[in-house]
């Protein structure tokens, strides 16, 4: 039978509405589980072992066809894994005992409002993890931003305690590990705002929450910016008077959310007066907690570029003061932390060119972000999938600051569209067919201490696997390039 036959399609409940069955395992023995989306990132693949592992019957069903997700797949040998490929079934959902739903998958899916419609519990991989992880849990989120401050809180917490465990959206799910950790183990979660959406099906949000910033991101997916912030809102929503939300005093939408958290609330910002959180003052990071204010470290001293990194490593240092570790343990971390893959990643340098990979720039926002990291003229390799988000900020950036863009993807023409109507002399602007070709226009157009960088202001799924492949290959393009002296 087909979702596409009238007579079985399910009603149309807003998302407003949408609250799925609560449910009460107490083994996982025989359960039918069915896993709709399996995908490349690693949820799919967690929650289909880990249900596997503990007795369940599981079905994993995804539009892809086994080709496109062959990776999933190996991933999975040799468990007893029942494949539903390259199509949904409604039999699949209509036989669970418990649906699973991957963060792909929309509200308005209507597998998943099938399930719905016929009272089958509902739940997410990040939703079984907060459900069963015994430890405190630090939270992450943000338009822009989050994996470095993520990655950075992860930094201060293992020099403190080894043991401390990062994952989530950054790349890599915990429920593998979930058996593995112990109440007194520090747990750091980069959150999405498909993964915050449905958090709130169970009413949990972390002990800290840490949000980076907003800016509008994933329109195709929530429909309206304002559902984006609503389900941001949830990592602070359901915290108690013992949990600490950790704000950007700087954003004016996170202004007015310290009153949605029941606990204390901790802020950072370069610009607002700060009395309780992280700030700079004289040139030096400091932290204050009450009457006390804790200098930590020269701004100086911070490795990462860009004024927006300094703002992730303020979220960073009030994050991990919220975790209980002390301002003094700061320094000899930020000292040594250079940043993550994919975030303004410095490539090489050749011919007097810098050249950075900052692919995971999947928003015009973290594009203008990129832009306003350096000094030197740009050119910008820019352009992707569309999320239905405004190119016109993107675009008045890289006309003040940009030598040429090079444009690629699907959302090329509607960028270029947008530096036109910006007004005044625009850059050279290029068309690439392919990322190779990208890489090789922008060494012809760059000048020697000009910066090169990968900023595309999309996402990659129009062209590649995901933003990690796609700043892989460029990497590997970069490296390839000869010195124009070897050409002669």
């Amino acid at each position: 039978m087909s979702i596409n036959n009238p007579e079985s399609k399910p009603p149309d409940i807003p998302r407003q509405q949408i609250e799925p069955v609560r449910f009460s395992f107490s083994s996982y023995t025989g359960l039918r589980v069915t896993v709709l989306g399996l995908g490349l990132f690693s949820g799919g693949v967690a929650t289909a072992r880990f249900f596997a592992r503990h007795g369940a019957q599981v079905t994993v069903t995804d539009r892809k066809p086994a080709e496109k997700l062959q990776p999933s797949i190996d991933a999975l040998a040799g468990l007893p894994i029942r494949f539903v490929l390259g199509e949904h079934r409604e039999g699949d959902m209509l036989a669970a005992d418990l649906l699973v739903v991957g963060p792909a998958v929309q509200d308005d899916s209507p597998y998943f409002r099938l399930a719905l419609a016929h009272g089958i519990p509902v739940t997410t991989e990040m939703n079984i993890f907060f459900d069963r992880c015994p430890a405190p849990i630090v939270g992450v989120t943000g338009s822009n931003g989050k994996t470095t401050t993520t990655s950075l809180i992860a930094a201060f917490c293992r020099a403190r305690d080894a043991r401390s465990v990062v994952g989530g959206n950054i790349g890599h799910s915990l429920l593998d590990e979930i058996d593995a950790i112990s109440p007194d183990t520090t747990v750091v979660l980069e959150l999405s705002s498909f993964q915050l959406h449905r958090l709130a099906w169970i009413g949990r949000s972390p002990h800290v929450a840490v949000v980076t910033n907003l800016s509008p991101n994933h329109l195709d997916w929530h429909g309206t910016y304002e559902a984006y912030t609503e389900a941001k809102r949830q990592i602070v929503r359901f915290q108690t008077a013992a949990d600490t939300a950790v704000l950007n005093a700087d954003d004016p939408e996170l202004r007015r959310w310290a009153d949605d958290s029941a606990g204390r609330v901790l802020w950072f910002g370069l610009d607002a007066q700060i009395r309780e959180g992280a700030a700079v003052y004289n040139g030096a990071i400091v932290f204050r907690d009450g009457m006390r204010e804790h200098s930590i470290c020269p701004v100086d001293t911070i490795r990462i570029p860009g004024r927006h990194n300094l703002a992730n490593t303020l979220a960073a240092v009030a994050g991990a003061c919220a975790c209980g570790i002390e301002p003094a343990a700061l320094a000899p971390v930020l000292a040594e932390f250079r940043g993550v893959v994919h975030r303004l990643e410095r490539v090489r340098e050749l011919d007097g060119v810098r050249y950075y990979n900052d692919s995971a720039s999947t928003t015009p926002e973290s594009a203008v972000t990129a832009l306003r990291a350096f000094d030197d003229p740009v050119v910008l390799i820019a352009g992707g999938y569309d999320k239905g988000m405004p190119f016109d900020a993107m675009a008045a950036e890289a006309m003040r600051r940009a030598r040429a863009v090079v444009l690629i993807g699907v959302a090329a023409e509607t960028i270029e569209k947008a530096l036109a109507a910006s007004g005044g002399p625009l850059p050279v602007v290029a068309h690439a067919a392919t990322l190779k070709e990208a890489v090789r226009r922008s060494q012809q157009l760059a000048c020697p201490g000009d910066t090169v960088v990968l900023s595309p202001g999309c996402a990659s799924y129009d062209m590649f696997v995901n933003f990690e492949d796609r700043g892989q290959q460029f990497k590997t393009e970069v490296e390839g390039l000869v010195s124009a002296r070897e050409r002669i």
